[in-house]
């Protein structure tokens, strides 16, 4: 037996996943802000907060792409694929 899900849901998943990249995307600026400014304060000396800037943004970017460019897998593209295989 195949379980749907319904188009409501869906949509609810993205909007919960939208609100939480946007918090996220919010904790990344204030605590790097936070973090430049304890590095600006002890004399500018070598960068330190740029290797949590960089990996952490990574990750972000990857989250952000996941929730504002990714698609489900629709009968569309399963179609499209079969018709390339014969």
């Amino acid at each position: 037996m195949t379980q749907t899900i319904s188009s409501y849901e869906r949509a609810r998943a993205r909007v919960v996943r939208k609100r939480k990249f946007r918090g996220d995307l919010m904790a990344y600026i204030v605590i790097n802000a936070l973090l430049v400014g304890i590095w600006a304060v002890n004399g500018f000396g070598y960068f330190w907060p740029g290797w949590v800037l960089a990996a952490w943004g990574v990750l972000l970017f990857l989250d952000g792409w996941d929730v504002y460019f990714r698609h489900e897998v629709t009968e569309e593209d399963i179609q499209r694929e079969m018709d390339k295989i014969r």
